[in-house]
């Protein structure tokens, strides 16, 4: 896959950074006879804050959490921590300058109090969701520390995703909010993971072990990608999931290659600018390949720009199988006027039916053609007669001489040869076709072309 640059902005308040913490309780000199409130204090809550029992320490901290301005907030609460390492509202503190930097917009700094934050507190989703969506985010727009970044991204997705069900509602929050809260940071949990099982396919050294990387990566990056549509990070590796086949000789299923095909054109839909044209190219690519043509591409292409999500039913009609490819073209064009690739793709793939058409229309008749020698000998010789055999110098004719062939012209292994033959047999799998009462041609010359008659200038007078 190759690394684009994604500027990508979370749109979700992960750390609920403009959330004020309710102050702590500070410890009182003397305490009242049971029942009773201090002078001038309101009567204890049932539930008690955390106590800190330093005026000094309490100062502190309540200063710096009333802080209206984010940059005084941060001084404050980052001198606080160096001072107070030890403090009850150590952990409070940190998530309120961690949401302080993310208001400034200082990713990094906000980043670093996150693990500081998850030192501290091992179970705080919100730190673990801020990690995971930013290490995932770097590694993805190509960071030289890529692989241990998205290590880091999913090592705190798998955390907070086994913590989220003990995460309590913030006091204040409405129960909508904190089921969207919750939604939210399981969409950045299960992204990471996704992204991750993407890679580990890449990787896998068995079709096993890449079958199930995949279908981990299909089901993790499936809700996050639904319940964002817009955000390329994840349309795109989901398509990936989908059209990349854990092995290259099992085809895809067509649930898997429609569904893949949708979340691909989906993501050229919604690319960066600069990435647009490729993405688009590759999701075409896929559509071909499955439906054996470009005709309706157009459709689904403006069907995945005006719809954030699948529509149901939607689906791709596959190309015709090899087989009804092979009936298309016997029911179209005489045997006569195939070529031998043709001929070649008909023996292998098509029914015993139409091979036999083709094979009583050109058994033991004169053909001529031009094919690459493979190998040699005085009576037969090994040619390569198709372009993809030509290409990987794999024989699929023997041509057999009723005479020797005089030494003098028996060419040499790789020379292109015109030559003549009778098809006598063939076998399937692996191709070879025997063709007998060879013949060799003369090869076809091309007149040299006519020079232009040179015109000299009179000599000078």
């Amino acid at each position: 896959m190759k690394k684009i640059l994604l500027t990508v902005v979370l749109g979700v308040a992960i750390a609920a950074v403009a959330r004020s913490a309710a102050p702590p309780a500070q410890q009182q000199p003397a305490q009242p006879p049971q029942g009773q409130a201090a002078p001038g204090q309101p009567a204890a809550p049932a539930a008690q804050a955390p106590v800190i029992k330093d005026p000094a320490e309490y100062n502190a901290y309540v200063g710096a959490v009333q802080q209206t301005d984010p940059n005084a907030k941060i001084s404050g609460l980052e001198a606080f921590i160096t001072q107070y390492p030890n403090s009850v509202m150590k952990n409070q503190a940190l998530e309120i300058l961690m949401g302080t930097y993310q208001q400034a917009n200082n990713i990094q700094k906000a980043l670093d109090t996150a693990a500081k934050l998850v030192a501290a507190d091992p179970c705080n989703v919100r730190a673990m969701a801020l990690l995971a969506y930013f290490d995932r985010l770097k590694a993805q727009g190509g960071d030289p520390n890529a692989k241990q970044l998205l290590a880091d991204a999913k090592k705190y997705a798998q955390q907070g995703s086994d913590c989220l069900p003990k995460f309590n509602k913030p006091e204040g929050m409405s129960d909508a909010d904190f089921q969207k809260l919750k939604d939210q940071m399981t969409s950045i949990f299960d992204a990471a993971i996704g992204v991750a099982a993407l890679t580990d396919a890449a990787s896998a050294s068995s079709p096993d072990d890449k079958q199930k990387a995949y279908a981990t990566a299909i089901q993790d990056l499936k809700v996050p990608a639904d319940a964002n549509p817009t955000d390329f990070s994840v349309v795109y590796p989901l398509a990936l999931a989908y059209l990349t086949p854990p092995d290259p000789k099992t085809p895809l299923t067509p649930e898997i290659a429609v569904n893949g095909i949708w979340y691909a054109a989906r993501a050229s839909a919604i690319a960066p600018p600069q990435a647009q044209a490729q993405i688009e190219k590759y999701a075409r690519s896929q559509y071909v390949k499955y439906h054996g043509g470009d005709d309706g591409w157009s459709a689904v292409l403006a069907q995945a720009k005006s719809s954030p999500t699948q529509p149901p039913g939607f689906t791709i009609k596959p190309a015709p199988t090899p087989a009804e490819q092979c009936h298309n073209m016997v029911s179209t064009k005489k045997p006569e006027e195939m070529n031998f690739a043709e001929w070649q793709f008909a023996f292998t793939n098509c029914s015993k039916e139409d091979q036999d058409v083709i094979w009583n229309a050109i058994k033991s008749k004169a053909v001529q053609m031009n094919g690459t020698v493979i190998s040699t000998t005085p009576t037969e010789f090994l040619i390569a007669g198709s372009s993809d055999d030509i290409d990987a110098k794999k024989a699929d004719i023997t041509l057999r001489f009723e005479d020797k062939v005089p030494p003098r012209l028996i060419p040499k292994d790789g020379a292109s040869l015109d030559f003549q033959g009778e098809p006598a047999s063939y076998t399937p799998t692996p191709f070879m076709m025997v063709m007998e009462k060879g013949q060799l041609l003369k090869a076809k010359t091309t007149p040299p072309a006519k020079k232009a008659p040179v015109h000299h200038k009179p000599a000078a007078q």
